[in-house]
């Protein structure tokens, strides 16, 4: 009996330490985990700043090329005898109407990189930039249907193929 009963208090004992051991074990790992608790709560601040910003500079390099087109075209149009005075100044306002759009949304995407000093949700800055990379879309695409439009009355204004080609030539549309 003495036996058994030293054998059942080994057990216990047996067990009460290795309950004292998986305690200390997982308390080890709870202070481990509060202790990079932060670090990793920082890296996923790191890591949407730099998400947000690689959107941003796609909108930014998009916002780029739209004034390019704008510049490209206009240039072209000025000189194209095909187009009056009064259709330049209809042109020059459809533009200007255009880049200020543009120039709206740019002002939005200057209101996210802001809100990065002020408080502001992950959610809102998102919806922000989509909706600011959405409009921008939209204004570089109404931007490119106008231009097309505009080379369009030039090539329907010409007056024989050679006047055609030449057309095509100066807005550099191949065949």
């Amino acid at each position: 009996n003495k036996t058994i009963w030293l054998q059942n208090a080994q057990k216990k004992l047996e067990n009460i330490l290795s309950k004292v051991k998986l305690d200390e074990i997982s308390n080890w790992t709870q202070k481990q985990k509060e202790l990079y608790k932060e670090y990793y709560d920082e890296l996923a601040k790191v890591k949407s700043v730099i998400t947000y910003y690689q959107r941003i500079r796609d909108i930014t390099q998009k916002q780029i090329r739209l004034v390019t087109e704008y510049e490209r075209a206009w240039k072209l149009f000025q000189r194209d005898n095909h187009f009056t005075a009064d259709e330049l100044a209809y042109m020059q306002k459809v533009y200007s109407g255009i880049l200020n759009e543009s120039m709206n949304n740019i002002d939005q995407i200057f209101s996210v990189v802001d809100s990065f000093t002020l408080q502001m949700s992950d959610a809102k800055r998102l919806e922000i930039i989509t909706t600011a990379a959405d409009q921008i879309d939209g204004t570089y695409d109404d931007l490119s249907r106008f231009n097309r439009q505009n080379i369009q009355l030039s090539l329907q204004r010409a007056k024989s193929s050679n006047d055609v080609n030449a057309i095509r030539k100066f807005y550099g549309i191949h065949n």
